[in-house]
């Protein structure tokens, strides 16, 4: 904690403990004074001892948790204006003050009437407000000033020494002016209850969520307050009970009004929800409704700025309406940090009484359209990644094409020219009898022949030409046929697929070959080409030791991104001893649908969706399976 914030709750609780500690000794001091006979209930004085430290109770919490420090000052000057009649007893022997704590020992149902005007603000807020404490306050001071001059210590029920500042008798002016203060003092506190009652009545779902408890709490205290009032102007004695009453209902306005500032506070913790709705850039629609839901008000409207019509419109389209603000309503500009316009919020004019919240709520919706252009623009960015990924596969692919070509088209025919040559000048050397010349030329025919069974398999490595020619139906049998470890395939796409895909697929199958052959120890693979849906599944099967783990080699990553590159997914199951199969899923693009010529039974039609492929067993288990991401062995994999 700062050290400047631990001195002001130091200070605050010290003044708190000294209101309460002065009011305090102004309840048992006094009571202890009075003679037993004229002691009042000891319940009641506990009653009465209890208003002013639930008045400072509720200051401290106000202090912790409220916008504005006006309303915890109040109750801390209520509490030192609680002076019980009981007290005078105590200072009848002092003339210089009895006097002044009679002319201000009604000073707490000012305060009290003040702070219900203030509430929830913190400040006056209208004409009729100003008017209420001006009135009240003019009240007070003539009252102050007529007791001063006028009183005697008949007006107070104690033996008290002669008022020093008395300037006359004249008791039927000092009468009329304590009743008649009186009087405006009930009077105006039915005004503010009245005005409390029907705002309250006729306001709106969030008006009346604000104001929720303090009109029940200040019409008790005020009915109480006429009834006290006319008991004492006609010198009945006073009602227990009544006065009872009056108590508990002016212990309650201190805490109305600390549990409509906790109301207040909880509205703008419930702004964290609608940024955890709308953290992902909801749609207008939703973030209005959202709104709504959370400031409880339902004519809640969100007008979006048009750049391009240069004007703010609905989510629907539709422009401002110019008496948008009006009608109860408040409009709430927000803009971005660079001053921008995003939106405009109209909503109920009694929100703005907690700017706190609508400051949580302009946050939250300016990270709401943050987040959304963020989100576009990342989306936009991962597409044109994918894009460029998928290109330079492409430009790989039709790379290796072309140095098949030139090897097919180039070299590999001017070594096949060569070796005919070269039988042409054996023969004729043998035919003429020169069998030494001839036997050189076989060996050379022989080294020939081998370095061109080379250079086919290079070029075979480069881009198989019966991947050109007949697609994965062709090409695939012939792969498993180099493996060392014999391999089943069965090959089910419905027709060609786009080049792409079968490349991929192709050098796919050909690298987790690879990897059964190196790493895995079987004895034997299984290879399943089929589609399904709008995608070509591929599952390559070992029974090796299994054991494959992504975090332990890097033999597939390549794979891995030519996968991702064309939009597919790569699994893995590979529990320890129980071989590994790998699950390639790929968008098939078929672009013809007719099988191909001359393909036989090895083309069969595509699989169904939800269709086992052929030798179930080979299929890998689903609940095994992650993506993305292929392994190979413990050793490498």
């Amino acid at each position: 904690m700062a050290p400047g914030r631990r001195g002001r709750i130091a200070r605050r609780t010290a003044v708190i403990a000294t209101v309460v500690a002065i009011s305090l000794f102004m309840e048992v001091s006094g009571y202890l004074a009075t003679p037993v006979d004229l002691r009042p209930e000891l319940s009641w004085t506990t009653v009465h001892a209890m208003v002013p430290l639930v008045f400072a109770a509720c200051a401290g919490v106000a202090w912790a948790i409220g916008p504005n420090p006006v309303p915890s000052r109040l109750m801390i000057v209520f509490v030192l204006f609680w002076i019980p009649q009981a007290f005078y007893p105590v200072i009848e022997t002092l003339g210089w003050l009895w006097p002044i704590l009679r002319g201000v020992d009604l000073g707490w149902a000012v305060v009290a009437g003040i702070l219900v005007l203030v509430y929830p603000r913190g400040g006056l807020g209208d004409r009729f407000d100003r008017v209420i404490a001006t009135t009240a306050l003019v009240a007070t001071v003539v009252n102050f000033f007529t007791v001063l001059a006028l009183a005697g210590p008949d007006s107070v029920p104690c033996d008290c020494v002669p008022n020093p500042y008395r300037l006359a008798e004249a008791p039927t002016v000092f009468a009329i002016v304590d009743i008649g203060y009186r009087f405006v003092g009930v009077a105006l506190a039915i005004a503010i209850a009245i005005r409390l009652l029907l705002r309250w009545v006729r306001g709106s779902v969030p008006a009346r969520a604000v104001a929720f408890l303090m009109p029940v709490a200040l019409l008790s205290w005020v009915s109480t307050l006429a009834t006290q009032m006319i008991h004492y102007a006609t010198g009945t004695p006073p009602n227990l009970a009544l006065d009872t009453v009056s108590l508990i209902a002016m212990a309650s306005v201190p805490v109305c009004f600390v549990a409509g500032i906790a109301h207040a506070r909880n509205m703008r913790a419930r702004v964290a929800d609608l940024m955890r709705i709308t953290r992902e850039g909801a749609d207008r629609g939703l973030w209005a409704e959202s709104l709504a839901r959370t400031l409880r008000d339902d004519s809640v409207r969100v007008f979006w700025w048009d750049e391009e019509r240069g004007r703010y419109v609905d989510a629907a389209g539709r422009p401002i309406d110019s008496a948008e603000e009006g009608r109860g309503h408040s409009i709430l500009p927000v803009a971005s940090p660079s001053g921008l316009p995003i939106a405009l919020i109209r909503h109920d004019r009694v929100l703005t009484d907690n700017m706190r919240l609508l400051d949580g709520v302009s946050s939250a919706l300016r990270l709401s359209v943050d987040n959304g252009r963020l989100r576009s623009e990342i989306e936009r960015t991962l597409d044109q990644v994918r894009q460029s990924r998928q290109r330079i596969v492409e430009a790989g692919d039709e790379a290796r094409r072309r140095i098949e070509r030139d090897l097919h088209d180039g070299a590999q025919q001017h070594l096949v020219a060569v070796g005919m040559q070269l039988r042409i000048a054996a023969n004729a050397a043998r035919a003429s009898g020169d069998d030494a010349v001839a036997g050189e030329l076989e060996q050379s025919i022989g080294t020939l022949n081998q370095g061109l069974k080379e250079l086919r398999e290079l070029a075979h490595g480069i881009h198989p030409s019966l991947l050109s020619q007949g697609g994965l139906a062709l090409a695939l049998p012939e792969l498993a046929g180099r493996c060392p470890v014999p391999v089943d395939i069965a090959v089910q796409p419905e027709g060609r697929l786009a080049e792409l895909v079968e490349s991929t697929a192709y050098f796919a199958v050909a690298e987790s070959l690879a990897n059964v052959a190196k790493h895995s120890k079987a004895t034997r693979a299984w290879v399943r080409a089929y589609v399904e849906g709008d995608e070509l599944v591929l599952t390559i099967r070992d029974n090796g030791v299994g054991g494959a783990s992504l975090d332990r080699g890097t033999g597939m990553l390549g794979i891995v991104d030519r996968i991702d590159a064309v939009g597919g997914s790569v699994g893995l199951a590979s529990p320890p001893g129980a071989g590994t199969t790998v699950t390639i899923r790929m968008p098939a693009h078929l672009e013809v649908s007719e099988a191909l010529p001359g393909s036989g039974a090895g083309l069969l039609v595509a699989a169904e969706p939800g269709v086992e492929p052929p030798d179930a067993a080979a299929a890998p288990d689903p609940s095994n399976t992650v993506a993305p991401g292929v392994v190979g062995s413990p050793a490498d994999r």
